[in-house]
């Protein structure tokens, strides 16, 4: 099964973007070959310009509040597993902590190191992280495996609490909505949302259909229509009956 996700909103498509940045970035920085630390640098730059917005942190701060002030209330539901909400309610704590106690802008200790800077503006050229260009990177990439982790985690660090808190807050997100089983006629999907607001929307369909959903949607309407690849994976309109799961996701 593929999950498509689309977001009805620019916060949540800045957060969608900072998770997936963030998965690369776990992936890149645990290999061994300097060229894969070289993305996962590269990685950490595209954190940063994404992350750029001023008040992310303050917004995401203010998001986990929200949410355990809304799980509090929950308590005294004899339906919930005390210890599930304790544990969702101690992640909250623990992530507001770390937002808190992060100082300064988003990334500083980055934007403040004129070496990683020098990198950062040879690397938007295409290939200008060449060692000719570079030759104290070129050395940097010679270095053994565990020193150029830790340099790189710890460039990253101050990142991390921002990080984690997102992926906490999207967790909870997409943990809000219930899948509803649905069925696209001749390839053709709409639904009326009559106004109510949405943050996120999950499309989950078996991939031996072939199919890929092309997504539109305000606070009025939802518009699915589903494509297939030709030999030149070209997108073409797919005329035939499409089963899938949707989940509409709203805090």
């Amino acid at each position: 099964m593929i999950v498509y996700e689309y977001p009805f909103n620019e916060r949540i498509r800045t957060l969608l973007r900072l998770e997936d940045l963030y998965e690369k970035f776990k992936f890149f920085v645990h290999q061994e070959h300097p060229m894969q630390h070289h993305v996962a640098l590269a990685t950490i730059f595209d954190m940063l310009e994404v992350a750029g917005r001023a008040d992310l942190k303050s917004d995401l701060l203010q998001e986990l509040e929200r949410q355990k002030q809304s799980l509090l209330a929950y308590r005294s539901n004899p339906a919930v597993v005390a210890e599930t909400l304790d544990a969702v309610l101690a992640e909250l704590d623990a992530a507001s902590s770390a937002l808190v106690a992060s100082q300064g802008k988003t990334g500083q200790n980055v934007r403040e190191n004129e070496w990683l800077m020098s990198i950062r503006g040879r690397t938007i050229i295409p290939g200008g992280a060449c060692e000719f260009d570079l030759p104290s990177y070129f050395a940097w990439q010679k270095r053994p495996f565990d020193k150029r982790f830790d340099d790189i985690m710890g460039w990253f660090g101050p990142l991390s609490p921002l990080l984690e808190a997102l992926s906490l807050v999207l967790r909870l997100l997409r943990n809000s909505g219930a899948s509803v089983k649905m069925f696209a006629a001749a390839g053709s999907y709409q639904q009326m949302l009559q106004g109510k607001i949405y943050q996120m929307l999950r499309l989950t369909l078996d991939e031996t259909t072939g199919a890929i959903p092309e997504i539109s949607a305000n606070k009025y309407m939802l518009w699915v229509r589903f494509t297939s690849q030709d030999g030149d994976c070209k997108p073409k309109p797919l005329e035939a009956d499409v089963p899938f799961d949707l989940t509409l996701c709203n805090f």
